[in-house]
Protein backbone atom coordinates (compact mmCIF):
# COMPACT_ATOMS: atom_id res chain seq x y z
CA UNK A 1 0.00 0.00 0.00
CA UNK A 2 1.21 3.51 -0.76
CA UNK A 3 2.48 4.97 2.52
CA UNK A 4 1.10 8.41 1.65
CA UNK A 5 -2.45 7.21 1.06
CA UNK A 6 -5.19 7.00 3.64
CA UNK A 7 -6.82 3.81 4.84
CA UNK A 8 -10.58 4.26 4.56
CA UNK A 9 -12.35 2.35 7.31
CA UNK A 10 -16.08 1.82 7.65
CA UNK A 11 -17.43 0.81 11.06
CA UNK A 12 -20.90 -0.72 10.96
CA UNK A 13 -22.04 -0.71 14.57
CA UNK A 14 -25.26 0.46 16.30
CA UNK A 15 -23.61 1.32 19.65
CA UNK A 16 -22.09 4.82 19.79
CA UNK A 17 -19.95 3.83 22.78
CA UNK A 18 -18.36 0.89 20.94
CA UNK A 19 -17.99 2.91 17.73
CA UNK A 20 -16.27 5.79 19.57
CA UNK A 21 -13.98 3.42 21.47
CA UNK A 22 -12.90 1.58 18.34
CA UNK A 23 -12.46 4.87 16.46
CA UNK A 24 -10.21 6.18 19.27
CA UNK A 25 -8.08 3.00 19.26
CA UNK A 26 -7.65 3.16 15.47
CA UNK A 27 -6.92 6.89 15.47
CA UNK A 28 -4.22 6.43 18.09
CA UNK A 29 -2.42 3.73 16.14
CA UNK A 30 -0.22 5.97 14.00
CA UNK A 31 -2.05 5.07 10.78
CA UNK A 32 -3.32 7.58 8.23
CA UNK A 33 -7.03 6.86 8.51
CA UNK A 34 -10.39 8.13 7.49
CA UNK A 35 -13.08 6.48 9.61
CA UNK A 36 -16.73 6.44 8.53
CA UNK A 37 -19.78 5.01 10.21
CA UNK A 38 -22.85 3.21 8.95
CA UNK A 39 -25.61 2.51 11.45
CA UNK A 40 -27.52 0.01 9.32
CA UNK A 41 -26.93 -2.58 6.63
CA UNK A 42 -28.54 -0.51 3.87
CA UNK A 43 -25.99 2.31 4.30
CA UNK A 44 -22.99 0.02 3.79
CA UNK A 45 -23.01 -0.15 -0.02
CA UNK A 46 -23.46 3.58 -0.47
CA UNK A 47 -20.54 4.31 1.87
CA UNK A 48 -18.25 1.70 0.30
CA UNK A 49 -18.90 3.05 -3.17
CA UNK A 50 -18.54 6.74 -2.34
CA UNK A 51 -15.59 6.44 0.08
CA UNK A 52 -13.63 3.55 -1.52
CA UNK A 53 -13.51 1.65 1.78
CA UNK A 54 -10.44 -0.54 2.37
CA UNK A 55 -11.70 -2.23 5.55
CA UNK A 56 -15.29 -2.64 6.71
CA UNK A 57 -15.57 -3.55 10.41
CA UNK A 58 -19.04 -4.99 10.86
CA UNK A 59 -21.09 -6.14 13.84
CA UNK A 60 -22.11 -9.69 12.78
CA UNK A 61 -25.67 -8.97 13.93
CA UNK A 62 -26.15 -7.19 10.61
CA UNK A 63 -25.05 -10.27 8.69
CA UNK A 64 -26.82 -12.90 10.81
CA UNK A 65 -30.22 -12.31 9.21
CA UNK A 66 -28.95 -11.13 5.83
CA UNK A 67 -26.23 -13.53 4.70
CA UNK A 68 -27.38 -13.33 1.09
CA UNK A 69 -27.02 -9.53 1.11
CA UNK A 70 -23.59 -9.86 2.73
CA UNK A 71 -22.39 -12.35 0.09
CA UNK A 72 -23.62 -9.95 -2.59
CA UNK A 73 -21.69 -7.04 -1.02
CA UNK A 74 -18.52 -9.13 -0.77
CA UNK A 75 -18.81 -10.19 -4.40
CA UNK A 76 -19.59 -6.66 -5.57
CA UNK A 77 -16.67 -5.04 -3.72
CA UNK A 78 -13.73 -7.48 -3.79
CA UNK A 79 -11.19 -4.76 -2.88
CA UNK A 80 -12.83 -4.26 0.54
CA UNK A 81 -11.77 -6.47 3.46
CA UNK A 82 -14.52 -7.50 5.89
CA UNK A 83 -13.75 -7.80 9.60
CA UNK A 84 -16.25 -8.98 12.23
CA UNK A 85 -16.52 -6.92 15.43
CA UNK A 86 -17.38 -9.58 18.01
CA UNK A 87 -18.60 -8.85 21.53
CA UNK A 88 -21.38 -11.40 21.86
CA UNK A 89 -21.68 -15.10 21.03
CA UNK A 90 -21.99 -15.86 17.32
CA UNK A 91 -21.89 -19.14 15.48
CA UNK A 92 -18.37 -19.80 14.20
CA UNK A 93 -19.77 -20.44 10.72
CA UNK A 94 -21.04 -16.84 10.65
CA UNK A 95 -17.67 -15.43 11.75
CA UNK A 96 -15.94 -17.54 9.07
CA UNK A 97 -17.73 -15.46 6.39
CA UNK A 98 -15.40 -12.55 7.29
CA UNK A 99 -11.72 -11.99 6.42
CA UNK A 100 -10.88 -11.63 10.11
CA UNK A 101 -12.38 -10.71 13.45
CA UNK A 102 -11.82 -8.29 16.30
CA UNK A 103 -12.90 -9.25 19.80
CA UNK A 104 -13.87 -6.61 22.33
CA UNK A 105 -11.16 -8.03 24.59
CA UNK A 106 -8.34 -7.64 22.00
CA UNK A 107 -5.50 -5.26 22.80
CA UNK A 108 -5.34 -1.97 20.86
CA UNK A 109 -2.09 -3.17 19.25
CA UNK A 110 -3.67 -6.36 17.89
CA UNK A 111 -6.68 -4.41 16.56
CA UNK A 112 -4.39 -1.99 14.71
CA UNK A 113 -2.27 -4.88 13.38
CA UNK A 114 -5.36 -6.67 12.05
CA UNK A 115 -6.57 -3.49 10.32
CA UNK A 116 -3.11 -2.97 8.77
CA UNK A 117 -3.08 -6.53 7.42
CA UNK A 118 -6.58 -6.24 5.99
CA UNK A 119 -5.96 -2.77 4.53
CA UNK A 120 -3.15 -4.07 2.34
CA UNK A 121 -4.62 -3.68 -1.13
CA UNK A 122 -1.86 -5.45 -3.04
CA UNK A 123 -3.73 -8.76 -3.14
CA UNK A 124 -7.25 -7.39 -2.98
CA UNK A 125 -7.24 -4.67 -5.62
CA UNK A 126 -8.73 -5.57 -8.92
CA UNK A 127 -7.30 -4.33 -12.18
CA UNK A 128 -7.59 -0.65 -13.00
CA UNK A 129 -11.22 0.23 -13.51
CA UNK A 130 -12.26 -0.17 -17.11
CA UNK A 131 -13.92 2.75 -18.83
CA UNK A 132 -17.52 2.32 -19.94
CA UNK A 133 -18.24 2.76 -23.63
CA UNK A 134 -20.53 5.58 -24.74
CA UNK A 135 -23.44 3.16 -25.26
CA UNK A 136 -22.82 1.44 -21.89
CA UNK A 137 -22.93 4.87 -20.27
CA UNK A 138 -26.26 5.58 -22.00
CA UNK A 139 -27.66 2.29 -20.71
CA UNK A 140 -26.38 2.96 -17.19
CA UNK A 141 -27.97 6.43 -17.11
CA UNK A 142 -31.35 5.03 -18.13
CA UNK A 143 -31.00 2.10 -15.73
CA UNK A 144 -30.32 4.57 -12.90
CA UNK A 145 -33.63 6.32 -13.62
CA UNK A 146 -35.48 3.05 -13.04
CA UNK A 147 -36.24 2.01 -16.61
CA UNK A 148 -36.63 -1.68 -17.46
CA UNK A 149 -34.56 -3.47 -20.11
CA UNK A 150 -37.49 -3.19 -22.52
CA UNK A 151 -37.91 0.55 -21.90
CA UNK A 152 -34.16 1.13 -22.33
CA UNK A 153 -34.22 -0.85 -25.61
CA UNK A 154 -37.11 1.26 -26.92
CA UNK A 155 -35.51 4.54 -25.85
CA UNK A 156 -32.15 3.71 -27.48
CA UNK A 157 -33.66 1.87 -30.49
CA UNK A 158 -31.72 -1.32 -29.77
CA UNK A 159 -32.82 -4.89 -28.96
CA UNK A 160 -33.43 -6.15 -25.43
CA UNK A 161 -30.59 -8.66 -25.93
CA UNK A 162 -28.23 -5.78 -26.68
CA UNK A 163 -29.34 -4.01 -23.49
CA UNK A 164 -28.70 -7.21 -21.50
CA UNK A 165 -25.23 -7.52 -23.06
CA UNK A 166 -24.45 -3.89 -22.16
CA UNK A 167 -25.64 -4.49 -18.59
CA UNK A 168 -23.37 -7.56 -18.29
CA UNK A 169 -20.44 -5.46 -19.55
CA UNK A 170 -21.27 -2.66 -17.09
CA UNK A 171 -21.37 -5.15 -14.20
CA UNK A 172 -18.10 -6.74 -15.31
CA UNK A 173 -16.32 -3.38 -15.64
CA UNK A 174 -17.62 -1.82 -12.41
CA UNK A 175 -17.83 -4.96 -10.28
CA UNK A 176 -21.31 -3.84 -9.18
CA UNK A 177 -24.30 -6.15 -9.63
CA UNK A 178 -27.26 -4.43 -7.97
CA UNK A 179 -29.30 -1.69 -9.64
CA UNK A 180 -29.07 0.40 -6.46
CA UNK A 181 -25.27 0.05 -6.49
CA UNK A 182 -25.11 1.01 -10.17
CA UNK A 183 -27.33 4.02 -9.47
CA UNK A 184 -24.98 5.18 -6.70
CA UNK A 185 -22.04 4.57 -9.05
CA UNK A 186 -23.70 6.71 -11.73
CA UNK A 187 -24.23 9.55 -9.23
CA UNK A 188 -20.70 9.34 -7.78
CA UNK A 189 -19.19 9.35 -11.30
CA UNK A 190 -21.43 12.36 -12.13
CA UNK A 191 -23.09 10.49 -14.99
CA UNK A 192 -26.47 11.48 -13.55
CA UNK A 193 -27.44 14.06 -10.95
CA UNK A 194 -29.72 13.50 -7.98
CA UNK A 195 -32.05 16.15 -9.45
CA UNK A 196 -32.22 14.12 -12.69
CA UNK A 197 -33.13 10.96 -10.73
CA UNK A 198 -35.91 12.68 -8.79
CA UNK A 199 -37.67 13.98 -11.93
Amino acid sequence: MNTHSYINILIVEPSSIIYEGLNRILSGGGLRLRVYRAENFDAIEQCILSKKVNVAIVNPLYVQNNEKGFHSLRAGYPATSWVALVYAFFDQRLISLFDGSISISDSPESVIQLVKQNASTENKETATEEVLSERETDVLKLLATGLTNKEIAEKLSISINTVITHRKNITQKTGIKSVSGLTIYAVVKKLVSLDYLSE
